[in-house]
């Protein structure tokens, strides 16, 4: 542990690779280690925000930056359908600004859309006090109408803390393929910036308590992420890899565990 209470983020992993049944091109690697601890989001339930003087924004303090077209398009959508009893910043995000939405806004470059910051954070974030709840009004809204969220939020909302990301693999032979690894998206995945945060969960114990592990409980997330074979074919490396955690822990030797069998976080939180 750290002195901000965190685990350390270059924690042992165990990691398995397997070709993408659907694209025999690529593979898949994944973060067995992240993807079967006890993470789960504790937004309103011990969470302390990631800047100490918002402590009920969550991660949301800061705007979303979209990844393309598609991921603007399906959040314009659900923006749309957002009404006032529900979207605490309603009549701020619908009002014309600098020719766009007021809930859009650019990032530095000029050229990335982001969601707009209204009063220290996120246009979507409904503050503590609001009729329909704090939290964020596209999550609350497909909640609602029986959605998935990750079907009305931006990409970097509803993949966070899962890190994707891509690399192509040069084989000796002069044949290559794509590499798509799926790990824990820790304070690093936010760039130089990421340190500096009062505060993160991936590797805090208090939100490693839930009742399924990550590859359960982001089951949706990840098989949009990867595919339903490629997910079903992970969900079968993770079963595999607790099914081994819980021998080691039956094993007469009374030797413990190694960390990378076991999120640190998880394993302070459920010794």
């Amino acid at each position: 542990m750290d002195s901000r209470g965190e685990t350390p983020l270059d924690t042992p992993r165990v990691w398995a690779e397997f070709t993408d049944p659907a694209e025999p091109a690529q593979r898949v690697r994944a973060d067995l280690t992240w993807l079967t601890s006890s993470w789960h989001c504790i937004f309103g339930a011990g969470c302390a925000g990631i800047y100490a003087d918002r402590p009920d924004d969550g991660c949301c303090t800061l705007g979303a930056h979209f990844t393309d077209a598609d991921d603007l398009a399906r959040v314009s959508a659900v923006a749309d359908e957002l009404g006032p009893d529900e979207w605490q910043f309603h009549d701020e995000g619908r009002a014309q600004m600098d020719g766009r939405p007021g809930w859009q806004d650019l990032d530095e470059d000029g050229q990335t859309v982001t969601t707009r910051q209204v009063e220290g954070a996120c246009v979507f974030l409904n503050r503590p006090g609001h009729p329909a709840g704090a939290g964020c009004a596209l999550h609350q809204h497909a909640v609602l109408s029986g959605t998935e969220p990750h079907r009305a939020k931006p990409d970097v909302c509803w993949q966070l803390p899962i890190r994707r990301s891509y690399r192509t693999v040069h084989r000796p032979d002069d044949t290559s393929y794509l590499e798509i690894t799926i790990t824990e998206y820790d304070r690093r995945g936010w760039g130089s910036g990421g340190h500096d945060l009062d505060w993160y969960c991936s590797g805090r114990p208090e939100a490693h308590t839930a009742p399924d592990p990550v590859y359960v409980g982001l089951a949706a997330e990840l098989t949009e992420l990867l595919g339903t074979r490629a997910y079903a074919e992970l969900s079968a490396y993770c079963q595999a890899h607790l099914a081994s955690v819980a021998a080691l822990r039956q094993s007469p030797s009374g030797r413990p565990l190694l960390p990378l069998f076991v999120h640190p976080a998880t394993t302070i939180a459920q010794p």
